[in-house]
């Protein structure tokens, strides 16, 4: 049976990358036959990378079967994954988040979750002298993966362990680390073609704080202005979506890659509480700007207070 191998849903260059990156090592090195699957459209800057390497983008599903041979990576949170997980046979995890809790698999199996920046980084680790057999595909599918997850080493979840391996591989390619990242992060930044809902979803988790939900989504960008420029069509469609999906607030973090910074939209007090309590903000109007903050798994989510 061929095993599938996906990351979460509203796929970024992480999680549209690395299940390209691990069908390939399980195909061609350990001769598992292996196909990398998306859980929904990735979003701009992942088709960049997609194209600039010459793949082509995964079969999108919608739901596994029963009895389907899985590797996940790039997350273990069951609400980011297909409803009928449980159903499936679960084989491997391969993540860089916290461990979430509520998957439950037919049969002990193997789970690797390490603090790195990137779940890239930690497949190489896995392939060990393997590594060697990269292709140039498969290195730029992996850099991709780094220099996304880091946005260029600037996030504070970047290892000394991420910063080598990229410019190895960039090494290897005969690529500039700079010029390759201002590409992807160019591609990243074209969002004008997405509507405010599918901007609130492109890059989002849900996390819940005591009885309260919450949409936390984060888009990064090199030009903050084009988004920031739709925020009150953005925070009229908050409504909606918090509706349709079943929590109680989205939360808009625009994160200014270049500035190391980002903007928070507050359309309620439940926002303004949460801006002021969780980031010790002064908030006044409809947005706040938090100097620094730039990783939702690090500086947001753990930080959340309501």
């Amino acid at each position: 049976m061929t095993i599938k191998v996906f990351g979460h849903k509203s796929p970024d260059t992480d999680s549209t990358g690395s299940p390209l990156i691990w069908a390939w090592y399980l195909s061609e090195v350990r001769g598992q036959p292996a196909e990398a699957k998306l859980l929904g459209e990735p979003n701009t800057e992942a088709a960049f990378v997609l194209k600039k390497w010459g793949v082509e983008m995964p079969e999108i599903i919608s739901d596994v079967a029963e009895g389907d041979k899985v590797v996940i990576v790039d997350t273990n949170n069951p609400a980011e994954l297909p409803a009928s997980i449980g159903a499936a046979d679960v084989i491997q995890i391969i993540d860089h988040h916290k461990l979430t809790g509520g998957l439950e698999t037919k049969a002990p199996i193997d789970i690797t979750i390490k603090p790195l920046a990137c779940t890239a980084t930690i497949m190489h680790n896995l392939m060990g002298p393997n590594d060697g057999k990269m292709t140039d595909t498969i290195k730029g599918l992996m850099l991709s993966c780094i220099l996304s997850d880091t946005l260029e080493f600037r996030s504070p979840t970047t290892t000394q362990q991420d910063r080598d391996l990229a410019e190895k591989l960039a090494k290897e390619l005969g690529l500039s680390v700079s010029d390759y990242a201002a590409e992807m992060f160019e591609a990243k930044s074209d969002v004008s073609a997405f509507s405010d809902a599918e901007l609130l979803r492109m890059d989002s988790k849900e996390y819940a704080v005591g009885d309260t939900k919450f949409r936390v989504s984060v888009l990064e960008t090199t030009a903050p202005k084009i988004v920031l420029d739709r925020k009150a069509s953005l925070m009229e469609t908050m409504e909606t979506v918090a509706r349709e999906d079943g929590v109680d607030q989205v939360l808009l973090f625009v994160v200014d890659i270049l500035n190391e910074e980002a903007t928070l939209l507050v359309p309620n007090e439940l926002t303004k509480t949460v801006a002021e309590k969780s980031f010790d903000a002064t908030v006044e109007g409809d947005s706040v700007v938090l100097p620094g903050v730039m990783s939702r798994k690090k500086q947001i989510i753990p930080a959340l207070k309501v």
